[in-house]
């Protein structure tokens, strides 16, 4: 996707609101430290769009991010941070459960783990939470940049395992300096997110009535004429062939009257 623009539109607390938005929502949850501040400013292309801080868990809230005004991209507060009082723990988990279960526009969830290490109780507590209330969690494994390539097959696997994923789970490994998988979630945001918006928005009326020759706008299968007319430079083409065919098999009229 390129990015036109992006604009931190709403920020809700503890006791706010969740806005109405007019387009899909894919959000981001994981715990704290674990670099989703790093990977929404790696996905804008923006260096401190979303916060980053040295002090994790300082994201206390949920941030709706409005990008090219066709989509948002959710930030949920980062769950697990040992500082936290339980009071403020609970108060969090309950937030984004609210926000999980209210909108009516939410696509996907998208879940952080650290490559590096095995996922902790709360990464497997948080997965198995969001596939009982019928989630398909999408796996993201940040800071693939800190192991190596040979590692990487050994770490998704043992990230599969700990979660004990479901079947056709997505796992992407994603490194926030290199910028290694931003296409493939990109991608795949616009198969979950972007052709369903557009293809809702069509007005089939006028659909119907353009021209099968010119070119819809906003719909990314190519329409294909049904029932018209070869055109004339294929109808050319074809006798052509048809000529020298002919003149080969002996058959041709130009070849007898000679």
């Amino acid at each position: 996707m390129v990015i036109k623009s992006v604009n931190l539109e709403t920020v809700c607390g503890i006791t706010s609101t969740f806005p109405d938005n007019p387009h899909y929502e894919v959000a981001f949850a994981g715990k704290s430290n674990v670099g989703k501040s790093s990977l929404i400013n790696a996905l804008m292309n923006r260096k401190a769009l979303a916060r980053t801080s040295s002090q994790p868990g300082k994201t206390q809230t949920i941030n709706f991010y409005n990008v090219n005004d066709a989509m948002y991209l959710v930030d949920l507060p980062g769950y697990g941070y040992a500082n936290a009082n339980v009071e403020i723990k609970a108060k969090w988990g309950k937030m984004i459960e609210k926000y999980l279960h209210t909108s009516s526009k939410l696509k996907a969830v998208f879940l952080l783990i650290d490559i590096r290490h095995e996922p902790s109780d709360n990464d497997c507590l948080m997965y198995e939470w969001m596939v009982e209330q019928g989630f398909a969690p999408i796996i993201i494994a940040t800071k693939l940049d800190k192991i190596s390539r040979g590692a990487v097959s050994k770490h998704m696997k043992m990230i599969a395992d700990t979660l004990k994923v479901e079947p056709d789970t997505i796992m992407i490994p994603f490194s926030a300096e290199t910028k290694q998988g931003r296409e493939d979630i990109w991608e795949l945001i616009d198969s979950l997110v972007m052709v369903e918006e557009e293809t809702d928005e069509l007005d089939e009326d006028a659909i119907e009535k353009k021209h099968v020759d010119e070119p819809v706008k906003q719909r990314k299968p190519r329409w294909k004429a049904e029932g018209k007319e070869t055109a004339k430079k294929t109808k050319k083409l074809q006798e052509k062939k048809a000529e020298k065919r002919a003149v080969k098999a002996g058959t041709s009229k130009t070849k007898k009257k000679k």
